[in-house]
């Protein structure tokens, strides 16, 4: 008998063993460095990995008697890392291009926090969507209708997988609806359509998200390509690969981006310097940073007076332009774009 409870003993506490190594670990090691993963929409590289990331680090470290914070982070379009989310990877947070894709992880239970309570709605920064053309613009291109002129290649990310490509397809739709209400009135969704349908006719490549789209362009593939404000910018820095120039439409969409904890996946010991980082996306510091690498700052028009390289655009919307992501994405994205112009190019 005593054997057997020896036995049954063992059997117990090799099975709390077991449990115990299944439970989720937090993203201390051994020496106390504290890691956060974050996954982001392609264009938050160079902000984040550059300068947020370091200020905030070093802002913790002054504060909690010298602790590191350090930083993992992968990047893709925003549609791709919102399914990498919600197939199991361990972020323990995510910076998206679009609002839907923070929508599908709280009905994965992935997000349960209200997100919309945090600051600027979850919102931390915006850029407008411009097109990209070749120095000197041979093609002769000053507004999205031009870029379907006979001849002309465009370069354009696949709605299925990047958040950048859907704000593009709003951005051409809406800003003919734009342009329309300034000369009648009203808005012409026929006239939307067919210049939509006219430019995606002239796509001749669908990368995956709007950085390998930028990366395809700078091989000297294509003759424009249509993508955020800092992209064009950031390329146009000393040491660019290739020359470029930017095109500002006369009424085009300015994307925002929301940021969010994973909330499934970040523990209780490692919650507090996760919240305090997302916090952070807010302060004047990485607003200022932001700006610093061409995002528009949502805190303070006076930081985007700094950037003296942003456009100013006449007619400028957000997707509030369709009655939010709600409706712009089976409205517009699934049964404009999606059932009458990609099904019949």
């Amino acid at each position: 008998m005593r054997r057997l409870r020896t036995i049954g003993a063992i059997c117990i506490l090799a099975s709390l063993l077991v449990f115990g190594s299944c439970l989720p670990t937090t993203s201390r090691d051994e020496s106390g460095v504290i890691n956060i993963t974050v996954y982001g929409f392609s264009i938050m590289k160079e902000s984040l990995e550059k300068a947020v990331y370091p200020a905030f680090a070093a802002k913790w470290k002054q504060e909690h008697q010298g602790q590191e914070v350090r930083f993992t982070s992968s990047f893709a379009g925003s549609e791709t890392i919102t399914n990498q989310i919600l197939q199991g990877v361990g972020a323990d947070m995510a910076i998206l291009s679009i609002e839907r894709d923070v929508e599908r992880l709280a009905q994965g239970g992935f997000v349960t926090a209200n997100w919309r309570l945090l600051p600027h709605q979850g919102i931390v920064n915006q850029t407008p969507f411009v097109i990209l053309v070749r120095k000197g613009n041979p093609k002769g291109i000053k507004d999205f209708p031009d870029l379907a002129k006979p001849g002309v290649k465009l370069i354009h990310p696949d709605p299925v997988s990047s958040g950048g490509a859907q704000w593009s397809i709003l951005a051409i739709y809406g800003s003919e609806l734009k342009k329309s209400e300034k000369e009648t009135g009203g808005y012409d969704q026929a006239r939307a359509l067919q210049t939509l349908q006219a430019v995606w006719r002239n796509v001749i490549s669908t990368p995956g998200s709007a950085r390998e789209a930028r990366t395809q362009f700078e091989t000297g593939f294509g003759d424009a390509l249509i993508t955020y404000e800092l992209e064009g910018l950031l390329m146009k820095e000393p040491g660019g690969k290739v020359e470029v120039e930017v095109v500002v439409p006369q009424s085009t969409i300015f994307s925002e981006h929301p940021a969010v904890i994973i909330d499934r996946n970040v523990t209780a010991q490692e919650r507090p310097v996760v919240e305090a980082f997302l916090q952070f996306l807010w302060s004047e510091e990485a607003q200022r940073a932001f700006v610093k690498y061409h995002f528009r700052s949502v805190t303070d028009e006076k930081l985007n007076e700094e950037n003296k390289l942003f456009a100013k655009i006449e007619l400028p919307f957000k997707v509030e332009l369709f009655g939010g992501w709600t409706r712009a994405y089976p409205e517009i994205i699934e049964r404009v774009w999606r059932d009458q112009v990609q099904n019949k190019k």
